[in-house]
């Protein structure tokens, strides 16, 4: 991030804890806690090539998730997420989601927007620092 000033221009503010319940290469199970909503994810980049992977999320009880959570694979992620409109690109709404790590991650900042396509068009924000999209060591699984 070259500047927080993402955070004035954020329409929605989340609190997230999440954990890893598995993590193997390509693949990870996920149990997040947002507010007061619990999910459960799971992630594969076996069925695409490129940057696009296979995502399948459902919301589950939040004590389920709390429970998960204390079984979660070491290193539970804390994260304040700052939702940002992005221009639209044919009609379809586009959001930045800024991540702002705490705890033994404290000082990590990360934005994220999803295309509809790899190649799809953007506008590149002036708050935006250095590109790492596909490089794993930013992966929130490997982090």
């Amino acid at each position: 991030m070259v500047s927080d000033v993402f955070k004035t221009q954020a329409t929605k503010i989340s609190e997230i804890q999440q954990g890893y319940l598995c993590k193997a290469p390509g693949q990870t199970i996920r149990v997040r806690i947002c507010d007061a909503h619990a999910f459960l994810t799971i992630k594969s980049s076996a069925l695409h090539e490129g940057i696009a992977r296979f995502e399948w999320e459902k919301e589950i009880d939040l004590s389920d998730a709390r429970e998960m959570m204390q079984i979660a694979l070491p290193g539970v992620i804390e994260k304040t997420r700052y939702i940002i409109p992005a221009p639209s690109y044919n009609g379809q709404a586009r959001k930045w989601e800024v991540d702002v790590f705490h705890g033994r991650l404290e000082g990590r900042i990360l934005a994220e927007l999803e295309l509809g396509t790899e190649d799809e068009p953007f506008l590149r924000p002036e708050w935006i620092g250095e590109e790492v999209t596909g490089q794993p060591q930013y992966y929130n699984a490997n982090m």
